[in-house]
Formats: C-alpha cells, structure tokens, sequence
C-alpha cells in the first residue's frame, strides 16, 4: 500500500526523480523503474488487501479475481510490451509511419497504461458495490 501510495505521488507531481537516468551512460529515466512499479503493486494490493479476491466464494468475485489477475500479469509485462511498442525504454514515440515507435503504437501504449490502472480501480468499485448490495 505504501508503495503503491508513493508512487501515485511522484507521477500525479510530475517528480523531477522520475527523468533522472540510471546512471550517466543510461538513457533509461528512473520513472521507468517507478512506474512499473506502480502497474504491479496497484492490481498486487487490490489482490491481497481483499481476501474474497483471493480465495471466492461466488461467480463475481471468481469472475473479479481472474480480472484482477490478468491485470496483474499485464503489469508485470508492462516494461517489455512498452518497449516493443516503443523501441526504447524511455517510452518516447515519434511521428514515424512505422507501427513501433509510432503515433498508432503510442496509441497502445496508452490503453495499456490506463487500463492496468483504470481496470484495477474497476475491479475494487465493483467489489465494493456487489459487497454493498449483498449486505442489504
């Protein structure tokens, strides 16, 4: 959760941390690293903070749980599809006509992106609504 917290801070304020390289041969930003980070410890504390998403007990949650852990895998592949979308690790894509490094890989890289956290967020407000109705 603390991880989890800490990056969505340095994102959400634009941290200088995020652009500063590896070391100084590396064109690789550490925002890279803290990201990823991110992709995998926001499904990861979704998972383990809701014991019901681990172990279900209904269809809902089955159905919540198996989301949850596609979204887990997503992030955990979220560097390498990103780098064949992009052709580097900085994530920077250009006006190419070509498909990777290209405004219609960025395109995917995107959706990638916002759905590892769009989808998470997705699978806690549905648990919490289906708990909601259950519960009256």
């Amino acid at each position: 959760m603390i991880l989890t917290l800490s990056v969505i801070i340095l994102l959400v304020t634009g941290s200088p941390l995020l652009t500063i390289a590896f070391d100084s041969d590396s064109k690789i930003p550490s925002g890279t690293l803290i990201t990823w980070i991110g992709m995998i410890s926001l499904p990861l504390t979704i998972y383990w903070g809701i014991e019901e998403l681990r172990k279900p007990s209904s269809k809902l949650n089955r159905f919540l749980s198996g989301f949850l852990k596609f979204i887990i895998v997503l992030g955990i592949l979220w560097v390498p599809i990103s780098y064949l979308l992009a052709g580097n690790l900085s994530f920077s894509f250009s006006e190419k006509e070509t498909f990777q490094g290209g405004q219609y890989a960025m395109r995917w890289f995107w959706r990638l992106s916002y759905g590892i956290g769009i989808g998470s967020i997705l699978t806690l407000v549905i648990y919490w609504i289906a708990s909601f109705i259950k519960k009256n």
